[in-house]
């Protein structure tokens, strides 16, 4: 990830600790969008989903959004009613304090799913974080959205449009509970780029679906994920839908943002200790490439052995049986370990060397290569092994 996290122009960001879970832990943080920036998003398709996700939802229909409220430690999912009327205490509570409408605040959560949201302790906690407003705050917010996570994440990129500078920078949480559509985490991507909203979404569906959307650190889907995506157009740089390069290099650059972080989400998987990538080629289609992808990402046989540096190609063969791709023919399946080809001909490649496959399951960075040989379609997903502290860790997450 690039070392500097560049200011964006028209955003300002402001963190205090409000003691919801672990008390002195940075928690709350408040997002300033300037005036006339536009405001895209895509939420969880987890049918369960969080009281601040249906506020958020509801206010970005109702209004231009001008400030985000975060709180970790806390989810506010699973609460009913009563977690509706807390996120919306919480959004009319910023208002008041910055003089916007209530519907103009979009609230996030993230952390414990099923209790209570401490809305006196957040609002109290308000006035820190707005005081505390300015537009290098970055690395402090994000830290401050962060729950099991071990490490902020966050990332800047710039490109020249119109002969102009133009800078992206984004956040994102994210360590546990990771798994389309979309993983657990919340993600914050701002430009100082004018972009009107129907581009603007349809630039932030195409780089969330190859990146926030090929992550798997445990194949669950959470009930709070968020991706926003904003655009200030402080830079004076107007980007227009006919404009088709331009178009083309700023989709570049805000997907690249986006990959950085969702693979920096899966790098810091709860226990991880290996980042895997997992490509699948000849696929007749995109689907069924990545169906493929994902349940070879999905097995724990396969992340088990992953762990252990086991190539047990066994597993991954297994994986792939069981992905639900109709009519596939084993026998044509080739499968490598890196460079090394592992299977081939429905079997055990004849020339595959045991120590050979070790010396890359010894790898912190691993590539499993899958050849389905029916087709031209190829997606490629990222995700990592299970270990103990996997399981410790969420063992442990609520005392």
């Amino acid at each position: 990830m690039q070392s500097e996290w560049l200011a964006v122009d028209g955003i300002r960001l402001g963190v205090a600790s409000a003691g919801i879970k672990t008390p002195g832990r940075l928690d709350l943080v408040v997002f300033e969008l300037s005036d006339n920036t536009v405001t895209a998003a895509v939420f969880t398709k987890n049918a369960f989903c969080a009281a601040p996700v249906t506020v958020a939802r509801q206010h970005l229909q109702a209004a231009a959004p001008k400030y985000f409220i975060i709180n970790t430690g806390n989810a506010n999912a699973g609460t009913g009613a009563q977690g509706v009327d807390d996120a919306l205490a919480c959004c009319a509570a910023l208002a008041e304090r910055v003089g916007v409408s209530k519907a103009e605040v979009l609230p996030f959560s993230t952390g414990v799913i099923g209790e209570p949201l401490p809305t006196a302790k957040i609002i109290s906690a308000l006035d820190t974080a707005v005081a505390g407003r300015a537009a290098q705050a970055w690395e402090s917010a994000a830290t401050g959205i962060l729950t099991t996570d071990t490490v902020p994440k966050g990332c800047s990129r710039t490109l020249r449009l119109q002969g102009q500078q133009v800078t992206i920078t984004g956040i994102a949480k994210g360590s546990g509970m990771i798994h389309p559509n979309m993983a657990t985490l919340l993600a914050f991507i701002t430009t100082d780029l004018a972009v009107d909203q129907a581009l603007l979404h349809r630039c932030l569906q195409q780089a969330v679906e190859t990146s926030f959307n090929r992550i798997s650190v445990d194949g669950d889907m959470s009930t709070n994920d968020a991706c926003t995506l904003s655009a200030t157009g402080k830079s004076g740089v107007i980007l227009a839908a006919s404009n088709v390069s331009e178009v083309e290099q700023f989709q570049s650059a805000l997907t690249d943002v986006a990959e950085t972080l969702a693979q920096a989400l899966v790098r810091d998987g709860e226990g991880a200790t290996k980042f895997v990538t997992i490509e699948v080629s000849g696929g007749r289609t995109p689907d069924e490439s990545l169906r493929v992808a994902k349940s070879v990402a999905n097995s724990p046989l396969v992340k088990t052995a992953l762990f252990a540096s086991d190539a047990n190609w066994g597993r991954i063969l297994a994986a792939i049986g069981y992905a639900g791709v109709e009519n596939i023919d084993m026998q044509a399946i080739q499968i490598k370990l890196g460079d090394i080809c592992i299977v081939r001909d429905g079997g055990r490649a004849p020339d595959y060397q045991e120590e050979l496959g070790q010396q890359e399951m010894n790898k912190q960075d691993i590539v499993i290569a899958i050849d389905l040989a029916r087709g031209n379609s190829f997606e490629r997903v990222w995700t990592c092994d299970f270990s103990y502290d996997y399981v410790r860790i969420n063992a442990e997450y609520r005392t």
